[in-house]
């Protein structure tokens, strides 16, 4: 029969033990296998290491740095680890899908556009908690956010309420009762997920997306980093009309179009670091609703 410990004691080893599990990679208080499983998909999805990792200079996985240049100035992604100090670590459930759906941090503060919640606000309660756990669920990095190099008038946060009510519209995902649940799948994954219209849809001089030009690209100097972002509708001559499904799809699973060239720049790393990682099925979900979509005559920018 083992001896009896002390209350004061046994409160003690329980905190000790309870830091300790904290402390480990994977350890996520009720996140069990499946949820981390999911959140993992959802993560890869999302593209969440692109902009949250400094990969260029080789930093630690989601602790920050990487630099999107816009035409309002240069944006840091900042570190979302589990750290209590420097990163999301002490944010509940409610804090993190506040931020996901409505870009307002913790504090109260209006997130720049940036960050696209404008499409993940589009995500379902249960993916936006599964995807936290799995972020929960890896090191904790002690490395502050670069602060983000935006001039005047755009360092005004306060600004950003207004610039919400002019573009900002809200998810999630209403169903279009008219569609096949496959189409429902790529929508899901396209407008939410892997965010495309992010980069794909021009914007006007305030930022806010063209949804009259909707995935029909962006021209040179005000895509992301400067760059021009090609046209991904349907359209036959600038977009890809002349496309199959099954090409599309393997755009997404290898990065090589159809006449043979490869994606470069962002593309790059969203095949590389997400699209690839996703299934066939929703590789080809995803073409289903690109090649849905209003064709759009140019200009794009280009693959």
């Amino acid at each position: 029969m083992s001896a009896r410990i002390p209350n004061a004691a046994w409160v003690r080893a329980a905190a000790l033990a309870g830091a300790a599990a904290l402390s480990v990679p994977g350890a996520v208080l009720g996140a069990g296998p499946q949820q981390l499983e999911r959140g993992k998909y959802l993560f890869d999805a999302g593209g969440c290491a692109n902009c949250h990792t400094d990969a260029k200079n080789k930093g630690p996985l989601l602790a920050g740095g990487r630099a999107l240049k816009t035409p309002f100035g240069i944006f840091y992604g900042p570190n979302i680890t589990p750290h209590p100090e420097f990163g999301i670590g002490r944010w509940s459930d409610a804090d993190f899908i506040r931020a996901m759906r409505e870009g307002v941090s913790p504090a109260g503060e209006h997130y720049y556009p940036a960050f696209p919640y404008t499409s993940y606000t589009r995500m379902t309660d249960r993916d936006l908690l599964d995807l936290k756990a799995y972020i929960f669920s890896l090191p904790p990095v002690a490395r502050p956010s670069r602060d983000h190099e935006v001039s005047f008038p755009y360092n005004i946060r306060l600004g950003l309420a207004l610039w919400k009510a002019l573009y900002f519209e809200p998810g999630p995902l209403s169903p279009d009762e008219a569609r096949p649940p496959e189409w429902h799948r790529g929508r899901y994954l396209a407008e939410a997920l892997t965010h495309c219209a992010e980069c794909h849809t021009p914007r006007g001089w305030l930022g806010g997306l063209d949804r009259d030009r909707w995935m029909a690209g962006a021209a040179k100097g005000t895509g992301p980093d400067g760059e021009a972002t090609p046209n991904i509708t349907p359209d036959p001559e600038a977009g890809i009309g002349q496309w199959s499904l099954e090409e599309v799809a393997e755009v997404l699973k290898t990065g090589t179009l159809p006449d043979g060239d490869e994606v470069g720049s962002l593309m790059y790393d969203v095949v590389g670091n997400g699209t690839s990682r996703l299934t066939d099925a929703d590789r080809r979900a995803i073409a289903i609703y690109l090649k849905s979509l209003r064709p759009i005559p140019g200009p794009g920018g280009g693959e």
